[in-house]
């Protein structure tokens, strides 16, 4: 899972852990861990065992990436509550491969879930904004209480999608899960700034751009064949809990794709409307992360 590690420049107390680990498909992922911040009070030893509680795995949008300041404050918020791993999508940051926009990031997700495991974290919550909002709830159908406890339709996914990895739920199972500003359903382009999205994935010179301007190296291959939309893995989760945060001036998704999900979700999802706010990351701020930050540690069992 690992190929190498180093510690973090960083010479504040609390210092984070760097590791670049491996996907199941063999792509190379930049991660970073960070004690809780209320629990470690000197610089973090790597060979110290680490708190066997709460740890956050992040899940960022796309076009972002872990040294992005928006991930990182997100990182600071949910340090409050627990520790946190962030890492860089493939095709973002320091990552190998190109992105596939939410379809093989699940691999992604799981690899740095396994890496909190293996770090000894015996609770694991996901959080994730936009894209990453869409593969904690496809990788919590995969991998969520329901398929650790041997529900075989979790699993449908990864023989749909042709993933060649064996699912290892003991390893990688989430607790619970938080998605932010997530889609319901794929090719969505009801916006602006979702036709200009499409535009850049789906054109040469829009992939360029992404290259360039953005950082982001866009696969140009498409979905074949299409994975399971959020919106048909959300009711695999249960009873894994389950929280959705939507801001009812997000310009990218409208209200009917939260309220999608959390109709799939049924009883066992919670939907946050959340009133001015806008999309993903950006538009959260630190009351809203704290409060993610809360339900995270007072749900996961």
């Amino acid at each position: 899972m690992r190929s190498r590690s180093f510690p973090n420049s960083e010479t504040a107390s609390r210092a984070p852990f760097r590791r670049f680990l491996r996907t199941l498909d063999g792509v190379t992922i930049d991660s970073v861990y960070e004690p809780a911040s209320l629990v470690y009070e000197t610089e973090y030893d790597a060979g110290r065992p680490p708190s066997r509680d709460l740890v956050f795995v992040v899940a960022h949008g796309f076009t972002g990436d872990l040294e992005r300041p928006h991930v990182r404050r997100v990182a600071r918020a949910l340090a409050r509550y627990g520790a946190v791993v962030t890492f860089s999508f493939r095709g973002h940051g320091a990552s190998g491969g190109r992105s596939t926009v939410g379809d093989r990031e699940v691999l992604d997700l799981a690899a740095a879930v396994a890496w909190a495991r293996e770090l000894g974290h015996t609770r694991v919550a996901t959080v994730g904004f936009s894209m990453g909002g869409s593969v904690v709830l496809r990788h919590a159908a995969l991998h969520g209480r329901a398929a650790h406890e041997g529900r075989t339709e979790a699993c449908t996914d990864a023989a749909r999608t042709n993933e060649a990895y064996e699912v290892r739920t003991n390893e990688v199972r989430t607790d619970a899960v938080v998605s932010v500003s997530a889609p319901a359903r794929w090719y969505y382009r009801g916006t602006a700034p979702m036709r200009r999205l499409h535009w850049l994935v789906t054109r040469p010179l829009g992939r360029a751009v992404g290259r360039y301007g953005l950082r982001t190296r866009i696969h140009h291959r498409e979905w074949d064949p299409v994975p399971s939309s959020p919106v048909e893995s959300v009711p695999l989760i249960a009873p894994t809990p389950l929280l959705i945060v939507h801001g009812d001036r997000d310009g990218y998704f409208p209200v009917d794709h939260p309220r999608m999900l959390a109709a799939a979700a049924g009883d066992h999802g919670e939907l946050w409307l959340e009133p001015g706010m806008g999309h993903a990351e950006h538009a959260a701020d630190d009351g809203l992360l704290s409060r993610i930050g809360a339900w995270a540690a007072a749900a996961a069992p």
